[in-house]
Parts: structure tokens; sequence; C-alpha cells
């Protein structure tokens, strides 16, 4: 089946801190199974994502140079987290801070709903890389140019940030998003079992 022609809106697909996104794919990234959760919010049947490339759900906000080097560690055997902005089936969005591992023969993704304070800096650093590729091609320059232009400009940006590279700011964004949502988590649960207060 090929991609749908999906154009993006700014509706922000909900979903629930709690809830995680699971699925595997083959190596070439052909999705061989999917959670309710991911199914749910990207609007799509289950059936319909079985089979299929998991970049079907690729937002054009998100930048090239971030599959790339999603895609260097799975094949070099390596797990990595990333934050991602994906498109639903009905031009929504919705953002994830991706894991993803190689288990045998498979790649294994993980995703959960961001809620530390790290995301409206990834934002802005996508949109700008962003820019960065489109003015690449937009004169006539390949793919692999743009992404080349936007690997240094993002590993300066990381340095700008505070991180050696990569995979310090991965080994910092990971834990952060962790914690967060965990004690966001305690915190409902623990509201949700104060009871509740009467005057005299």
């Amino acid at each position: 089946m090929a991609r749908p022609s999906i154009t993006p809106t700014n509706y922000e697909r909900p979903f629930d801190l709690g809830e995680l996104f699971f699925s595997t794919t083959d190596p070439k990234g052909i999705i061989l199974s999917g959670n309710r959760v991911f199914a749910r919010v990207s609007a799509y049947e289950e059936d319909e994502l079985l089979g299929q490339p998991h970049n079907m759900i690729r937002h054009p906000d998100m930048p090239r140079v971030v599959f790339k080097m999603f895609w260097e560690y799975l094949e070099a055997g390596r797990p990595i987290a990333a934050y991602v902005k994906n498109m639903a089936k009905d031009g929504g969005y919705y953002w994830v801070l991706a894991t993803a591992t190689p288990v045998g023969n498979r790649y294994l993704s993980v995703r959960m709903k961001p809620s530390a304070d790290l995301l409206p800096t990834v934002e802005a650093l996508y949109a700008s890389l962003v820019k960065t590729e489109r003015a690449i091609e937009s004169r006539g320059g390949t793919p692999r140019d743009a992404m080349e232009a936007s690997g240094a400009q993002l590993a300066k940006s990381l340095v700008q940030l505070g991180f050696q590279d990569y995979d310090a700011f991965m080994h910092h964004a990971l834990p952060t998003e962790i914690a967060s949502r965990r004690e966001q988590l305690s915190a409902r649960q623990a509201a949700t079992r104060t009871p509740a207060t009467t005057g005299p």
C-alpha cells in the first residue's frame, strides 16, 4: 500500500501520560506488530499498519537527519532514544519520546508521552534543522547534502546546549522523561487516594 497523501493539521492527537506505544519492525522498518495505543493514537486500524513501513506516520516537521541517525544506531546494534513528532491518518500530530533497540532480527520500539521541560527546546531545534534541509534541497541539493548539513548543525547545537554529542543528550533525556513521568503519575495516583476534606 502506498503511503496515503495526508495534509498535516494543528490538531494534537490525545493520549494519556500513563499509556505506552509498542511496536516491532523488521530490519527494513516494516511494521510487524503494534499495540492498541499505537493504532488508536495514529488513527489507523491495526490491519492498516501491519506490513507497512513505519515511516507512514512520519511528520513533515521531522528532520531527515534524526531518522538517519536513528537507523545508524540500530544497524550498528545500538539502542537509541529520540523525540519524534508523528502524523496520524487524520493529519493530526503527536509527540513521543521513542526508544528502539535490536532484538534478534527485529527492532522493538517503546514510546512514551513527553512530560519533562525538554520538548520546547527540541521543537525549536527540529524546526531549525528542517529549515536547513529544505533550503539546501530547494537549491538543488540532494537529501544526502541536506542531511550532512543538518547533521553538522545538530552536533553544533547540542554542544551549545551543553551536550558533548547525541549520546550525551540521549542519556540525559531518557532518564529525565522517565523520572518526570513517574513523578507525575505518582502525584496523580496520590491525589485520587486523598480523602476529600469536609467542613465542620
